[in-house]
This record gives structure tokens, C-alpha cells and sequence, in this order.
């Protein structure tokens, strides 16, 4: 057990159009827990963040954005802002999700710059890291999360960690039909946690929680966040359906 407080984030993707957003925002205003045990957000699509951010305004649960712009405003065709995702009530956003990585092809340099324009507006960010089946079929697990960190925490100071939360995405489990053991993604997320020992000391590491991204569900949640260094979860497909999300939320307080 540990006194980081679970931290745990639906990422509705490219799914859900204006009446299924919001409906599914209504359910989960009714059903989440209270966030004195756990931290709530869900990231639903850039057209419904308004609409979203209404209902979900003065509840426990925090509204995110799956991507953004670094610079400020201007002509940018096509891009949004990080004040203007603040406009509309975005307190976290998240940087280098394996979607963005590996199929719209950003960058850790890309990441890093998200990462610190993020911090520099204020808002809370969730870094994502991973690698892919080829990686851990060649025993690189911990070589491309550390690289990933590494790059995509550059220039991020002690001080800046409490704003970050690190989510580990095994790429290979996602969608895929294979599924990591919470043995596995615990030794995963233990490395995790020594590279932050290594960079930023004990204390501040301690501090840092680490989501797991690998296809949890109601059936494996209460295994993974039992796990020591497991701190909640980002969420995907089961983040879609009310019932789903809030069972997973529920473990996630007995963390």
C-alpha cells in the first residue's frame, strides 16, 4: 500500500459523438466515487469538450484533452491552444499516447515539447511510454521506457513531477488479445519508478504515480492497481461504457 492517491482517466478517442457524450458524462457524474479516495478525468474528442465540461462542471470528475498545440494562439490552421482547452474548464492533458506516437508519428522531442508547454499553462499531464511486441520480444522493455521518460522529461524540474503522471502503455496489450499479467506490469512499473529514483531522488519519485495502460477492465483492475507500483489506470475501450468505468474506478479506491 501507498499513500498515492489513485489517479484514473477515460480516454474516449475518436468515439462518441454529442448525445453519446453526453449521456455518458451524465452517467458518470451519477455513478464515480468520490474523488477524496481517487482522481477522475476523462479526455473525450475536441468537438465535445464544451459540452462535456458543462455537465461535468463542479462534479468530481476533471476534463482532459487527448491532444493540443504548443504555441500560443495565432495561425495555426487546424491546431487548438492550451488556453483555449483552459477556456472550456481542461485541467490535464495527454502527451505521447502510443496512438499518437506510432500511428500519427510524434516524436519524443515532439512529446517533450508538449510536455513542458503544458506545465509552462499550468495544467496537469499525463505521459505516456511503451513499447511495442518487437521491443519486448527483444528484452527492450525497460530500454525504450527509460528513453521515452528521459526525452520526454527533459528539462522538467523536481518541483514540476507533482504536475506529472506517468501512464505505461505496453503497445503490444493494447487491442491485440494479449494480455500482461499485474506480475508483469508491476516488474514494468517498478523499473519505471527506479529511472525516476535515478533522475529526480527518492522523495519526488515516491511521489509520482504511474497508470497502467494496457487493457484494463472490471475483471483485472482490482488485480493491476493491488499491485504496489500500479496508481490507477488509463483507460480505453472500457472507458466507453458507464458501468465499465466506474467498476474500474471503484478498485482503484481500495488501492
Amino acid at each position: 500500500m501507498t499513500n498515492r492517491k489513485p489517479f484514473v482517466g477515460g480516454n474516449w478517442k475518436m468515439n462518441l459523438h454529442g448525445d453519446e457524450a453526453a449521456l455518458l458524462a451524465k452517467q458518470l457524474v451519477d455513478s464515480l466515487p468520490s474523488n477524496e479516495k481517487v482522481d477522475i478525468a476523462v479526455f473525450p474528442a475536441f468537438t465535445y469538450l464544451a459540452s462535456v465540461g458543462a455537465i461535468l462542471k463542479d462534479s468530481a470528475v476533471k476534463l482532459g484533452a487527448q491532444d493540443f498545440y504548443t504555441t500560443e494562439n495565432g495561425a495555426y490552421t487546424g491546431e487548438v491552444s492550451l488556453s483555449m482547452l483552459k477556456d472550456v474548464g481542461v485541467s490535464v492533458v495527454l502527451v505521447g499516447h502510443s496512438e499518437r506516437r506510432h500511428v500519427l508519428g510524434e516524436s519524443n522531442s515532439t512529446c517533450n515539447q508538449k510536455t513542458l508547454a503544458a506545465l509552462d499553462a499550468g495544467m496537469e499531464v499525463i505521459l505516456c511510454i511503451g513499447e511495442k511486441l518487437e521491443q519486448r520480444e527483444a528484452g527492450q522493455t525497460n530500454f525504450v521506457n527509460y528513453g521515452q521518460m528521459a526525452l520526454g522529461l527533459a528539462g522538467v524540474t523536481a518541483e514540476q513531477m507533482s504536475k506529472i503522471t506517468i501512464a505505461y502503455e505496453p503497445v503490444w496489450a493494447i487491442g491485440t488479445g494479449k494480455t500482461a499479467t499485474p506480475q508483469d506490469a508491476q516488474k514494468a512499473h517498478a523499473a519505471i519508478r527506479n529511472f525516476l529514483i535515478f533522475a529526480y531522488g527518492q522523495e519526488v519519485a515516491s511521489t509520482v504515480r504511474i497508470q497502467y495502460g494496457g487493457s484494463m477492465k472490471p475483471g483485472n483492475a482490482s488485480d493491476l492497481v493491488g499491485q504496489d507500483d500500479i496508481d490507477g489506470g488509463l483507460i480505453g475501450g472500457a472507458a466507453l461504457k458507464s458501468s465499465d468505468f466506474t467498476a474500474i474506478c471503484e478498485a482503484a479506491v481500495s488501492k
